[in-house]
């Protein structure tokens, strides 16, 4: 899996070669085939198109599971600013479509999440990184 190489800030960029819906809509059949619940989509190009702004194509998937995400938040709740998981699929100005997301590290650190509940988050890059085969 190619990662584009951005800014050091806890996020993991894939590099997708798919349009942006047609990225989420992979997105989501992985999250819908492993059982995690998808809160909110969010079109922010669609937005802005309905204030009469340009955007590239940009979306936001939040999602997660509560069997994994309560015991998380349970033991670090400041983690719940970050919680439910977000994908956000976007179109740079070159016209490449990219996949990001916080990684597992980022937020362990950011929240010190205990080593025994680090798994819960662990398999998001798995099921992003298969959305993209």
């Amino acid at each position: 899996m190619v990662m584009t190489t951005l800014p050091d800030n806890g996020l993991i960029h894939l590099d997708s070669p798919y349009s942006v819906p047609e990225t989420v809509d992979r997105v989501l059949k992985q999250l819908s085939e492993r059982g995690l619940t998808l809160f909110a989509r969010i079109d922010h190009s669609g937005g802005a198109a309905a204030v009469g702004l340009e955007m590239p194509p940009t979306e936001l998937l939040i999602f997660g599971s509560a069997k994994a995400g309560t015991p998380l938040m349970l033991a670090a709740p400041t983690l719940a600013i970050d919680l439910p998981l977000k994908a956000l699929t976007w179109q740079d100005k070159d016209g490449k479509v990219r996949l990001s997301f916080n990684s597992a590290e980022y937020l362990t650190n950011r929240h010190n999440i205990p080593n025994d509940l680090q798994k819960n988050i662990a398999g998001l890059p798995s099921i992003l990184e298969a959305a993209l085969k």
